[in-house]
């Protein structure tokens, strides 16, 4: 097994998104904005968010056992477990010892990997030291295991409601339906503070809005220059959004991706005029002879890019903005969110295509790369992926929760961000048998966490897990 390395990229996929979510409409309403400042403005329709009861580290239990029991993988055949979240919880302990508790009751306390950490790229970092070391003479033949969970939470104001909330599983392997182009990839790393968390006493980040917009498609121009300067080196043709079916991007909120598509636009008639046909040439010609710096402040460009490339739009990025719109941002799952969405639009009509994949972190880091895409066989199939992570369902289940009640959560995790010696509600009837949830944290910060087994009125048959990874039945 050690030796068939072909394809390797993700065998399976599962998500998670807590129950509860406000109606972006709602919140409008309630915070007294400009109707449609969300809705259209930021282009997001309803918003996920953790109560009390839910964290970082119970979406990532409840989404890596879901995983292992849909698709039916041995705990003892992961070899790698790679988390990437910029949730702290602890500075020094990381989430991927907390998802030990899974395998150490099957006998596995062999495996590599911890958490990597920048913003709402940690996740892809964390993918690429999977796929890297499947890749590499140290695999040892079994899969690798990719989390990227977060919870993103602002303070009032208006970056609130680009909030939101997931946990996302990713199995590697070879022979994958989801193959990486590994030769394919252009990354943009410096150094700005448009959005960081320096005060560790908050779960709230410091975020200038307008600098971290012009830093993404800053990034976003970077990025795909060397990508497209890889592709025309290896491929010895000059690369353009037609080379690709899709693009899926981090979606802090969908207007963004919106300019995005349309900034690779613009750059590709940039590039090569005779790409884009001759209207969009016609309305992109006034703005050719802008610098990189005035071109990120252009509202005229900015909308003569959108409408020229919205058809291009309609059909290589809608169908990837799904959860981002409907969960709002995931931080380090949002991105994978957003490819989920296109398994489950588009699942049955995939094999053969090329995705372009956008991740950007603030402070800043981001890359380009991309997959190409087969049916598959099961249980590692397109269709497979698409029938577990079961997003029709899983949307229509959740529960609106009014502005009032969504200000008020936020109001007591700020009152325990940090916290210890707190018991939670007992009151988990949101919650689907096989969601994991906190029980209390102690007097010495450590926190215990139980998975409801079934429905009751109140707290649910639970088994509770314990320091030592043992599980046993409990309320």
């Amino acid at each position: 097994m050690a030796s068939q390395k072909k394809d390797v990229g993700i065998l399976a996929m599962d998500i998670y998104f807590p129950p509860t979510c406000v109606q972006q409409e709602a919140l409008e309403a309630h915070d007294g904005a400009n109707k449609g400042k969300y809705t259209i403005g930021l282009g997001q329709d309803c918003m996920a968010f953790c109560t009390e009861s839910e964290d970082v580290i119970s979406m990532s239990l409840t989404v890596v056992t879901s995983l292992l029991e849909k698709y039916g993988i041995d705990p003892t055949q992961i070899g790698r477990l790679e988390v990437g979240s910029e949730t702290v919880i602890d500075k020094s302990k990381s989430i991927k010892t907390f998802l030990m508790q899974i395998f150490e009751k099957h006998g596995n306390t062999d495996i590599e990997g911890v958490d990597s950490t920048n913003a709402c790229y940690g996740g892809t970092a964390a993918l690429f030291n999977c796929v890297n070391w499947v890749e590499s003479c140290s695999w040892d033949g079994r899969y690798g295991l990719v989390v990227c969970t977060d919870s993103a939470v602002y303070a009032e104001g208006s970056a609130r409601p680009t909030g939101g909330a997931a946990a996302i599983a990713m199995l590697i392997g070879p022979n994958a339906p989801i193959a990486f182009e590994s030769r394919y990839r252009g990354s943009h790393m410096s150094h700005v503070y448009d959005f960081y968390k320096p005060d560790l006493a908050s779960e709230y980040p410091v975020v200038n809005g307008k600098l971290s917009q012009t830093c993404y498609l800053m990034a976003l121009d970077a990025c795909y220059k060397h990508f497209c300067n890889k592709f025309e080196k290896l491929e010895g043709k000059q690369f353009s959004i037609s080379d690709a079916d899709y693009f899926v991007f981090h979606s802090p909120y969908n207007k963004l991706v919106q300019k995005s598509f349309a900034r690779l636009y613009f750059n590709d008639f940039l590039r090569n005029a005779s790409s884009v046909g001759e209207v969009a040439k016609e309305k992109l010609a006034p703005f050719s002879s802008l610098s990189s710096d005035e071109s990120y402040q252009n509202r005229d460009l900015e909308k003569a890019s959108q409408q020229v490339a919205k058809n291009l739009y309609d059909v290589k990025v809608q169908p990837t903005t799904l959860l981002p719109k409907q969960v709002g941002n995931m931080y380090t799952a949002s991105l994978y969110a957003a490819f989920a969405s296109l398994i489950h639009n588009k699942h049955s009509s995939l094999e053969g295509k090329r995705i372009i994949m956008f991740s950007y972190g603030s402070g800043l880091t981001s890359t380009m790369f991309s997959f190409q895409l087969q049916s598959g066989q099961h249980p590692f199939s397109l269709s497979n992926i698409a029938t577990v992570m079961n997003i029709s369902e899983k949307l229509k289940s959740r529960h609106e929760i009014s502005p009032e009640n969504f200000v008020e959560t936020l109001k007591l995790m700020e009152h325990r961000y940090g916290g210890k010696d707190f018991v939670t509600s007992k009151d988990r009837r949101l919650l689907s048998p096989g969601t994991f949830y906190l029980i209390e944290v102690d007097n010495l910060y450590r926190r215990f966490y139980a998975k409801k087994v079934g429905d009751d009125s109140a707290a649910g048959k639970a088994a509770t897990i314990h320091d030592n990874g043992s599980l046993v039945n409990g309320h």
